[in-house]
């Protein structure tokens, strides 16, 4: 079923609020570098459990109609599209940079794009229908060619500053694919189970994600913290490491505007965009969390930078342009 023009227009806005907010999380690995990518993954998502309690007790008529199948659905969501996708993502920023990362990462319209309409399942394709591929096919091939320029730009930076690790790099492009490879699964198989519940709260299912993240974040964080004591000889300072203030600051504020408020929006644009053109969106986050970083190392934008995003705008609004076909 395609989309009303309200949907499109309400779906892409909330898109847009969502990577504003999850570009943050980008900048943790680099104002925090001294601290180790788990315990950044662990109290990210400590936070958001925290902050997801109390909201939890305002949203309680509607958590009280999940069902079992759907709290072990919101599980698995949040292992992977949550704890693992940010453990390696935060590695791979201290691994090979902000922008860099930042850029692999932004594959992911492509590739959400071209899995979603891949997929084979009849009730997908009658639920969500088909984008044709030669009409999608130029806004790929926008998104993928302004990947490429910032990519290379990037590239060349860190070649002229000539004290490149090549291990660790490498590293950290791997760990950067596999975050790929996390938020690919994750806001399909999340988009499915709120398509196909559209009669529920979207607020309420972000709430549901915290509450399940809470337990396996507290554990990764004891872990983490009998592991220092037994055998890392207190170097990571624990509870809360070197900067206490700083951490627990940053912690709290990625909580809740990257992890709940920006699963919120994205969970309302996911209501109301089908799989593969919620997918291009996330290029939002790209775009944010480039800038954050680039902000962040007081630069502007290589003349190759500035063309990549003239690139990834185009191909987002070619994609708008792009109706789904029935199936």
């Amino acid at each position: 079923m395609q989309p009303s023009r309200h949907a499109l227009i309400t779906g892409t806005l909330y898109a847009l609020a969502a990577g504003l907010m999850w570009g943050l999380v980008f900048v943790a690995p680099t104002l925090l570098a001294e601290y180790p990518p788990a315990l950044l993954a662990v109290g990210r998502y400590l936070a958001f459990g925290l902050i997801a309690v109390p909201l939890a007790w305002m949203a309680r008529e509607a958590l009280r109609g999940l069902s079992r199948a759907d709290w072990f659905e919101a599980l698995k969501l949040s292992a992977v599209g949550n704890l693992l996708y940010y453990l390696c993502l935060a590695a791979a920023i201290q691994m090979t940079g902000g922008p860099l990362a930042t850029m692999i990462i932004g594959t992911l319209p492509v590739v959400i794009a071209i899995v979603s309409n891949l997929r084979s399942g009849a009730a997908v394709r009658a639920r969500d229908g088909r984008l044709p591929w030669a009409r999608l096919a130029p806004s790929l091939a926008l998104i993928a060619a302004g990947i490429g320029f910032v990519n290379q730009a990037e590239l060349a930076r860190l070649q002229a500053q000539g004290d490149v690790d090549l291990a660790r790099y490498g590293l950290g492009v791997l760990l950067a694919v596999c975050a790929v490879a996390c938020w690919t699964w994750y806001p399909i198989r999340n988009a499915d189970w709120l398509r196909t519940h559209a009669d529920r709260s979207p607020s309420a299912w972000a709430t549901a994600q915290g509450l399940v993240t809470l337990p396996m974040a507290a554990v990764g964080y004891a872990l983490l913290w009998i592991g220092d004591a037994a055998f890392g000889g207190g170097a990571l300072q624990m509870p809360f490491g070197p900067r206490a203030w700083e951490f627990i600051g940053l912690m709290l504020a990625i909580g809740l505007f990257a992890s709940w408020l920006g699963t919120l929006c994205w969970n309302e644009a996911s209501q109301r965009l089908p799989p593969a053109l919620a997918g291009q969106l996330i290029v939002f986050e790209t775009l944010a969390a480039l800038a954050y970083a680039l902000a962040l190392r007081g630069q502007a934008p290589a003349p190759g930078v500035l063309l990549g995003v003239v690139l990834l705008v185009a191909g987002v609004l070619w994609a708008l342009r792009v109706k789904p076909q029935a199936a």
